[in-house]
């Protein structure tokens, strides 16, 4: 399950952070490392001689321009960042993260997550934390509760790969599962596209004004999100928001 797990750095600036959080994944037992629009060449000898030994993580770093890239293929991300955000679900900690995951590439052998963590300096902007699918925060101090980025990367990577470690010694039998493709989660890539396709048609009913949005976009994808759309769900309203298009195409033209 460990190869379906992807540790998402946004805008990376310290080489030394990259290498460290490569070092790290593979000490836990995860290979996927992805680099959105790193500020820093994963190449670099600091980063290098930071992941002392993980070189091999960094050499197949998926690297790509935007989270969205990043997130396509996934059905579940999660944000992790230390401060309150409006527009989200309830915080998870790291253990109860573990679980929702466990429990996703269980139920789903062919599905994707995504673990996601921001810049050194900034951490994730708000539209970012948005576009995952629940915000995590690591119980710190509360007066100091900042986080190098590498040692948040080992913490999450530790508490999963021990809840996905009680996974795998539970079973002593091999399970063969073949969902359903209608019953398959969305991934985020398809979320976004019925999230674009319904702001159109109220757009074009005068329900929304994308000039002044008033939230309704962050509103809209975190209940999305919060109900694990399957593809069928997905499919019956992009079919309803056609047939909605399509009747007031008519209506115009008479």
């Amino acid at each position: 399950m460990r190869d379906r797990v992807d540790f998402v750095l946004v805008r990376p600036q310290h080489p030394g952070n990259i290498g460290a959080a490569a070092r790290a994944l593979k000490t836990m037992g995860f290979s996927r490392l992805v680099l959105v629009a790193p500020l820093a060449d994963p190449c670099d000898p600091t980063a290098i001689a930071r992941a002392s030994g993980a070189t091999d993580l960094l050499a197949q770093a998926r690297v790509v321009d935007t989270l969205d890239a990043a997130l396509a293929d996934t059905v579940f991300a999660a944000a992790f960042t230390a401060r309150s955000r409006e527009y989200v679900v309830d915080f998870r900690t790291p253990e109860t993260l573990s679980q929702e995951v466990r429990a996703l590439l269980e139920d789903n052998p062919a599905v994707r997550v995504a673990l996601v963590f921001g810049n050194e300096a900034h951490g994730l902007r708000n539209d970012e934390v948005w576009r995952c699918s629940v915000p995590v925060a690591i119980p710190a101090n509360p007066e100091y509760s900042s986080l190098n980025l590498a040692a948040a990367v080992q913490i999450a990577a530790y508490v999963l790969a021990q809840r996905l470690s009680d996974a795998d010694g539970a079973r002593s039998l091999p399970v063969a599962v073949v969902p359903d493709p209608d019953t398959v989660p969305c991934t985020l890539a398809e979320i976004e596209g019925v999230v674009a396709h319904f702001l159109e048609v109220a757009a074009a009913i005068d329900f929304y004004d994308p000039k002044t949005p008033k939230r309704l976009e962050a509103r809209l994808r975190r209940w999305l999100q919060r109900s694990r759309l399957e593809r069928a769900e997905a499919n019956i309203l992009r079919g309803f928001l056609k047939a909605c298009a399509r009747r007031l195409n008519e209506n115009q033209t008479v």
